[in-house]
């Protein structure tokens, strides 16, 4: 007499099926999350306003001097974000409003939005 269980193709699909649930929990534990926010500058006089929108930002490249300010305006029905490459300035994310931040050395400080990595911007501190 022979007795049924389960077929060897059910057995391997389930040990695949674990397998990649394990692979997808082990990548998702490295992935970097977004760097805590970084409180706005409200109180500085911005020298540059770019406006966030439409998964854009306009300008997406802007140039100040040390001790000048960015703000970013959100405007849309997108929740978007400003997130420095080196998390000196990150802002929540925000639909509408503004976040500013005031730039103390001269560098390139790239940023993108943390919902739509599409979106890139970069501000360029020089003296003038």
């Amino acid at each position: 007499m022979r007795i049924e269980g389960p077929s060897r193709r059910s057995v391997l699909g389930g040990m695949l099926g674990m397998i990649g649930i394990g692979a997808a929990a082990s990548l998702a534990g490295c992935a970097a999350g977004k760097p805590d926010a970084v409180p706005s500058d409200d109180d500085v006089e911005a020298a540059v306003t770019v406006r966030a929108f439409d998964n854009a930002y306009d300008p997406p490249e802007v140039e100040v001097a040390p001790g000048q300010a960015v703000r970013w305006e959100f405007e849309g029905p997108a929740e978007h974000d400003v997130v420095a490459e080196d998390g000196g300035f990150v802002s929540e994310l925000m639909t509408s409003g503004s976040y500013t931040h005031l730039f103390e050395e001269e560098g390139e400080y790239p940023y993108l939005c943390s919902v739509h990595p599409e979106m890139t911007g970069v501000v360029r501190v020089r003296v003038r």
